[in-house]
């Protein structure tokens, strides 16, 4: 079955927002409209929609004149079976001790490394991203120093793999969160997968906000991939929640908004140890005062 897609720029949240909900109306409907933040700090919000019939280009015209937005650029997709696509395409990624690889990779899972297991179908965090791949490395750094986790946190897993990537090198287990119901769901499914059920626990919470966390804290570790904004708005909760000397893992953040979220975590009583840059993406290793 043929798709298509409608894509379109526009400034601002709540332009882009009403512009997502108006475009939930159109005839044929899309099966799925996505409102989402350009990562560059200009204000530039992508908004599109998917059609299995082709979208009424008159309408869409319409809803980007009255939302101040740039035409609609339309596009069919070729019928690909995406499962398919994504086993050739994604091979394994080697990150110091840890190999992610998905299940059809399971016979390349080198002796010498740790494997994760991680279908590419499950979420984002497959550890083919620059900011997944980092945070795998600046975990492989902490443990050849020497430092052993004893109460980790990961804030915001998709699908789990750095905290099942520390529940795999240390004792003691792990607790992760995220905001989002599905992405939960598919942590835990891979946690699942991967025979890590006593050691990873995977609750629903934004940030630090849930019992569970609240119960665990202060934490001497505490990974976090999102994006900037919302880790310069957990710079005082990662205070509150990390003991003395423990560390934050840092990465969704472009290169070019690194120094923004290490002053604010400084703020918050926190040291820079270590940056590290691959591609586009930067992730920091913090140690708390």
């Amino acid at each position: 079955m043929p798709t298509w897609t409608a894509l379109t720029t526009v400034n601002g949240q709540d332009d882009a927002e009403a512009l997502g909900a108006a475009m939930e109306n159109l005839v044929p409907e899309p099966t799925g409209v996505g409102v989402f933040e350009i990562e560059d700090d200009s204000g530039i919000w992508e908004v599109g929609g998917y059609f299995v019939e082709e979208p009424d280009a008159a309408g869409l015209a319409l809803l980007a004149a009255m939302h101040g937005a740039n035409d609609f650029s339309v596009s069919e997709l070729p019928e690909v079976d995406w499962v398919a696509h994504v086993k050739r395409e994604l091979a394994p990624v080697e990150a110091g001790r840890f190999f992610v690889y998905g299940s059809h990779d399971a016979a390349a899972l080198p002796d010498d490394k740790i494997g994760l297991l991680i279908d590419a179908a499950m979420a984002f965090g497959t550890g083919h991203h620059g900011t997944t791949l980092g945070c795998l490395r600046a975990l492989d750094h902490l443990a050849q120093d020497g430092f052993v986790g004893e109460n980790v946190a990961d804030i915001g897993c998709g699908t789990a793999v750095l905290a099942m990537a520390a529940a795999k090198i240390w004792p003691n287990p792990v607790i992760a969160s995220d905001i989002d119901e599905v992405a939960v769901d598919v942590a835990r499914a891979n946690v699942a997968a991967n025979a890590l059920e006593d050691r990873v626990a995977c609750v629903e919470a934004a940030g630090f906000g849930a019992d569970e966390i609240a119960a665990k804290s202060p934490f001497d570790l505490v990974f976090a991939n999102i994006l900037k904004g919302p880790l310069i708005g957990l710079a005082p909760e990662m205070g509150q929640n990390i003991g003395k000397n423990g560390y934050a893992i840092l990465s969704g953040i472009l290169n070019p908004q690194a120094d923004d979220v290490i002053e604010s975590y400084k703020q918050n009583g926190f040291d820079l140890l270590k940056r590290d840059e691959i591609g586009d993406w930067t992730t920091l290793i913090l140690q708390r005062k």
